[in-house]
């Protein structure tokens, strides 16, 4: 069993506040007494995090070490009271803690900060993309304690993720010869030996449900019409800006793949067996290279481990 009750980046345990974004006197107080989440966007949206304890913890500053930022960005406040910053800044030097991206360690966080690193990686994400206004062209500035932008002519934008369907396919047959199927994006870098599978996935589109998507985006990368759309659950997936959307659906093995090759390179059916296999570290091969699967601060995972355990 995986033991996994939601996706490893739909953990939180922090209350947003939303009433004090607004509020710059008790912004302005809250700083001083804060603990601040360093980001270092230029060096990919790594942070501090100490791997020595069990399980990882991210590192969080005193303000009073920090320069004055510019536009800190006000998370939450914790449950004991004390508020929560974050700042794209370079990442200063801390004994004991690595530069971590969030692909890498989000799983093994604790509630708290997974939750932490999710959001501030994601809001700092999006005022990367927005420094300037779509309606006017204009530069934008951080507000409402960088949970908006606005223009000169006081047009505002707010945070926007865009949301994605992913779905775990299978043939609803149980245990060890049960199938699920599985592609390789024709767009994913190779690595000699190793070939990489996952899950099938595509943007919703405008006007578009997301069950809606799934059918679409399944029948387009691979040929195969589906039934009976499970939703699983969700997570952000801030590179840079996606909420991605977890189903499980069923699909019929006999039916002929055919991928579009400008969306998948390769796609199969796998079996419980093979997959067990794979997650347990031994080799199962894929026309001649080694299968490799989703990484774990994935949803793509959540839903193989999902399938395999008879969740579905």
């Amino acid at each position: 069993m995986s033991g996994e009750a939601a996706p490893p980046l739909a953990r939180s345990t922090l209350d947003r506040a939303a009433h004090r974004r607004t509020d710059p006197g008790w912004l302005a107080q809250s700083w001083n007494q804060a603990r601040v989440l360093v980001l270092d966007s230029g060096d990919g949206g790594r942070a501090l995090v100490r791997t020595d304890t069990s399980p990882p913890t991210l590192v969080l500053l005193d303000p009073a070490g920090l320069p004055e930022p510019t536009a800190p960005i006000f998370l939450g406040v914790e449950p004991d009271g004390v508020p929560v910053f974050a700042v794209d800044a370079p990442l200063p030097a801390v004994p004991g803690a690595r530069a971590t991206h969030l692909r890498e360690v989000g799983h093994l966080l604790g509630d708290r900060d997974a939750g932490l690193f999710t959001t501030a990686l994601a809001l700092i994400n999006w005022h990367l993309r927005h420094r300037y206004s779509s309606a006017t062209g204009h530069p934008t500035e951080v507000d409402e304690a960088g949970w908006s932008r606005v223009d000169p002519a006081g047009e505002r934008i707010w945070p926007r993720t865009d949301p994605a369907m992913i779905v775990l396919v299978h043939d609803g047959v149980p245990g060890l010869d049960g199938r699920c199927l599985l592609g390789n994006n024709a767009s994913w870098p190779h690595t000699a030996g190793e070939r990489r599978f996952s899950c099938l996935a595509g943007y919703v589109e405008p006007g578009e449900s997301a069950e809606a998507a799934v059918l679409r985006e399944v029948r387009e990368e691979v040929g195969v019409p589906v039934d009976d759309i499970a939703y699983a659950g969700s997570q952000a997936w801030p590179f840079p800006g996606s909420l991605m959307l977890g189903f499980l659906a069923t699909a019929d093995p006999a039916h002929p793949v055919q991928v579009d090759p400008t969306e998948i390179a390769y796609a199969r059916w796998f079996s419980r067996r093979e997959i067990g296999m794979a997650l347990a570290g031994r080799p199962v091969e894929v026309g001649g290279a080694r299968l490799v699967l989703p990484p774990p601060s994935s949803i793509a995972l959540f839903l193989i481990h999902r399938w395999l355990d008879g969740h579905c």
